[in-house]
């Protein structure tokens, strides 16, 4: 396999990103068409960066991110689920994995761990964390073996179908 894991100039690679992403996640084209929108706008925030896995020079998966902002949408939604298990401080000093997504064709091979492990390290915080479906899932697998622990589960964002768990770990993260 000729995986190269380096940066990505997202918006320029926004609609091979989102393909990958629906594939991964079994979006439809109005899903796209508004998850579009809302990497662009994220891309235009401080600190905002991303990283793609390309195999024969082809997209097969990608991660972004940035430092968490109290002020922005997610920060909003999750942080009375947070303070109500008491862990509000994570919204603080950490880097919030945006999107992690792997075309499902090219998943457990490490991919999603090399591109998770390689935007953190260049993280200045001390912490990371995300949201993830809460179902025992692959992806909540992978998040745990890295040292990503439950913050709140159960998290209910506007418009999405099923619930989530917000999770953290300490950076850097947990090698095998």
């Amino acid at each position: 396999m000729d995986l190269v894991i380096g940066p990505l100039d997202l918006p320029a690679h926004v609609d091979e990103a989102l393909a990958v992403q629906a594939e991964a996640f079994g979006l439809g084209p109005d899903e796209v068409a508004v998850r579009r929108q809302i990497v662009l706008r994220h891309m235009t925030y401080r600190g905002a960066r991303a990283l793609g896995a390309t195999v024969h020079g082809t997209l097969v998966g990608f991660v972004y991110g940035m430092p968490n902002d109290r002020t922005h949408w997610w920060s909003t939604v999750v942080e009375p689920y947070l303070r109500a298990r008491g862990n509000e401080h994570w919204l603080d000093d950490s880097f919030v994995i945006t999107e992690l997504h792997v075309h499902p064709a090219h998943q457990n091979r490490g991919i999603g761990r090399s591109l998770i492990t390689t935007i953190t390290d260049a993280a200045t915080e001390p912490r990371s964390i995300l949201s993830a479906i809460d179902t025992e899932s692959p992806a909540r697998a992978l998040y745990r073996s890295l040292g990503y622990q439950d913050l709140a589960r159960q998290v209910l964002f506007p418009s999405a179908p099923k619930p989530y768990a917000v999770m953290g770990a300490p950076l850097p993260l947990r090698r095998r």
